[in-house]
């Protein structure tokens, strides 16, 4: 089983797929990477040499940030936003959409499920 940075590829998958499981390679930078080390897209990852794996992970090291590294960069970020209060870092805090997107009828997803009307007693 091929450990790349840190991730455990998926073993049927064929690499140029199999690298996207890394936080923050996508397909178009799994095959830049692939060419910059010589390895074939094709290649299955349980058929990869340990040649291989050694040549794509020195790549992806020089490349630059990915799984950690990258996630603390990006949370050091959203708290940087929040902490100066700029409207960004406003629409971290509150859980809203902050690219401009409409909130009255849509964005369930960042602001969770509805809450309900408060249902009052009857006095009698």
């Amino acid at each position: 089983m091929a450990r790349i940075a840190g991730v455990d590829l998926p073993r049927s998958k064929r690499i140029g797929i199999g690298l996207t499981y890394i936080y923050g390679i996508g397909r178009k930078r799994a095959t830049d990477l692939l060419t910059l080390a010589e390895v074939s897209a094709d290649i299955r990852v349980q058929d990869l040499s340990e040649d291989d794996v050694r040549k794509i992970s020195r790549v992806i090291e020089d490349q630059g940030q990915v799984e950690g590294d990258l996630r603390k960069e990006i949370s050091l970020n959203i708290k940087r936003l929040m902490e100066i209060g700029c409207y960004r870092g406003m629409r971290h805090r509150r859980n809203l959409p902050l690219r401009g997107q409409r909130t009255k009828t849509n964005a369930r997803t960042r602001k969770g499920p509805r809450r309900g009307a408060v249902a009052k007693k009857k006095t009698s």
